[in-house]
């Protein structure tokens, strides 16, 4: 089964919402239809950003599991960015879509 991951750049949370609950929410949505095999936060250029890596039988599969989990931290907290679906081929990941 192809690994998948979702990375969300997120921007101000909404009120409220501790910080510390963003990411296990979206993993959780993410668990709901798919296995998680990983999950991370970083900075980059002084923005945060999710990760969230996960097992799907195909592209339309993941799709729409990363639809789902952006929707979830569309609810707790603005994207200062383009999210974006990537799938690993051998040792890359290579772009399937930006959401």
């Amino acid at each position: 089964m192809p690994s998948y991951r979702i990375t969300v750049p997120l921007g101000r949370l909404a009120p409220g919402v501790d910080p510390a609950v963003v990411l296990p929410a979206v993993a959780d949505r993410v668990s709901q239809t798919a296995t998680v095999e990983a999950t991370d936060v970083s900075v980059v250029r002084s923005t945060a950003r999710i990760t969230v890596r996960f097992g799907a039988e195909d592209d339309a599969t993941a799709e729409t599991i990363a639809r789902s989990a952006l929707a979830r931290s569309l609810e707790l907290a603005a994207v200062a960015g383009s999210a974006t679906l990537t799938r690993r081929v051998r040792s890359v990941w290579e772009p399937v879509c930006a959401l």
